[in-house]
């Protein structure tokens, strides 16, 4: 038994059940609290729209809730690890497993393996809905919620360069020179002072002429504060499509294979690509935070329930737990500005506090 990862079929099938009701039980009660705050501060905006109505407040809370879902997932895993370890050590459960021969780590086991089918899930689920999810919304909130054009490769907010002019598109679908733009704004300067703004609904690039098409354009005069209809105009003749869609890349927006495609491209254009790296090493490294949980929770699971400690351990789990993510929105922090190589800025917490999580264990423990 004591060379045995899983030494007992029935004892594993029990912890594992035990955790993952308490973590999606967990994450229940947060998805629920926090989409329920999030809906009443944007309620408002989302109705502001003419026409729109409950239907549209549901659409809301369909393309929000993924991105809850996999922002909480990991703090769900951690929180039902410490509940589920405290309640067995408060029931004396923990204590007759060690005294049957089992190890911290033979007790542990069956929530490692449970943690690593939450986080195969995890990624599963941010590749499929989350990523798609979270495009989504963006080109609705770039839109004012309004109507979205049904085009592919949506992408929101660009801004581009044209000469010492500043062009800008709410929305951006299409690649190559298929490239549909919507809510375009051109920002005329001479010099540093801003001379006319030139706003069209939609526009488009022409592969004959290599230049832009502004349909429906109207050109605002800042000094005069008077406004006259353009018409259809052309303009950005050095501006490329790839200018468009690699100018903003949403990391979260995009799935793995979609992001590295996008890296590639950005580096055939010269691009910098170390903050989307970063972005694309942790789409690998976050959902595997869940294996790290029971680990750094575990804490909560030893020690004798009756010494009045099991509060100051499960605190001690917590705070174990919640210095993680601060170690990695820190870290990929410091990817984005460059401080850290990108695989480091991805990995690096999560190897820290593994070995930070054994350290515990072993001297604790074992």
């Amino acid at each position: 038994m004591q060379f045995d990862f899983f030494p007992s079929r029935q004892m594993s099938w029990y912890m594992a059940r035990l955790f993952l009701t308490r973590t999606f039980a967990v994450l229940a009660m947060l998805v629920i609290i926090l989409q329920t705050l999030d809906l009443l501060g944007n309620s408002g905006d989302i109705l502001a729209y003419p026409g729109n109505g409950d239907a549209q407040l549901w659409h809301y809370v369909g393309l929000r809730a993924p991105q809850i879902i996999a922002r909480f997932l990991p703090f769900s895993v951690l929180l039902g690890t410490l509940i589920m370890l405290a309640s067995l050590n408060q029931n004396s459960e923990i204590i007759s497993m060690k005294a049957a021969g089992l190890s911290a780590h033979q007790i542990l086991a069956p929530l490692v393996a449970a943690a690593l089918g939450v986080a195969l899930i995890s990624y599963a689920f941010n590749e499929r809905v989350v990523a798609r999810s979270t495009a989504s919304l963006s080109a609705w909130e770039a839109v004012d919620y309004g109507p979205i054009p049904r085009d592919s490769g949506i992408k929101t907010n660009p801004w581009v360069r044209d000469g010492n002019n500043l062009v800008t598109a709410a929305i951006v679908a299409g690649r190559g020179t298929n490239v549909q733009l919507r809510k375009v704004e051109i920002f005329n300067r001479v010099g540093n002072s801003l001379t006319t703004i030139v706003q069209a609904p939609r526009g488009r690039y022409e592969a004959l002429t290599k230049s832009w098409v502004l349909e429906g354009a109207r050109q605002f005069d800042v000094a005069r504060g008077t406004e006259r209809n353009l018409g259809t105009i052309r303009f950005g003749r050095d501006i490329r499509p790839d200018q468009f869609t690699l100018a903003k890349v949403d990391p979260d927006a995009l799935t793995f294979k979609e992001l590295k495609a996008a890296i590639s491209d950005l580096h055939d254009a010269g691009r910098p690509t170390a903050e989307l790296e970063a972005s694309l090493w942790h789409k690998l490294s976050s959902p595997l935070s869940a294996l790290l949980m029971p680990i750094l929770g575990s804490v909560a699971a030893f020690g004798l329930a009756r010494s009045g400690q099991l509060f100051i351990r499960a605190v001690m789990g917590m705070a174990l737990g919640f210095a993680y993510f601060v170690a990695d929105n820190f870290s990929l922090a410091m990817g984005n500005l460059g401080a850290y190589p990108p695989f480091l800025a991805a990995w690096a917490p999560f190897f820290l506090f593994l070995l930070l999580g054994e350290t515990v264990l072993f001297r604790t423990e074992e």
